[in-house]
């Protein structure tokens, strides 16, 4: 049963990699008021710009991915009654 579960995480982290896409672009618009974060080779922007937009798009996706990830185990785990993930000693 944990072999089912490898296609569908990949598609659920697929789906959340678009969703912290989209988060991301709307919050940066709420704190920076641009419409674009900067990229790390744009060459009008600051050092504090570029390393913000970075922080805070790492956050987004990482809290995404946990979100996903847990949402998804604890899915297949109710339809199942087996757990996908790792095992605590």
């Amino acid at each position: 049963m944990k072999l089912l579960y490898r296609p569908l995480g990949m598609l659920f982290g697929a789906l959340g990699g678009f969703l912290a896409t989209a988060i991301f672009g709307q919050v940066w618009k709420l704190v920076a008021g641009d419409k674009e974060a900067p990229s790390a080779t744009m060459r009008n922007r600051a050092w504090t710009e570029v390393l913000m937009a970075a922080a805070i798009q790492g956050a987004i996706f990482g809290l995404v991915k946990a979100a996903i990830d847990r949402g998804g185990a604890k899915g297949f785990q109710k339809l199942t009654g087996e757990w996908p993930g790792d095992e605590e000693d």
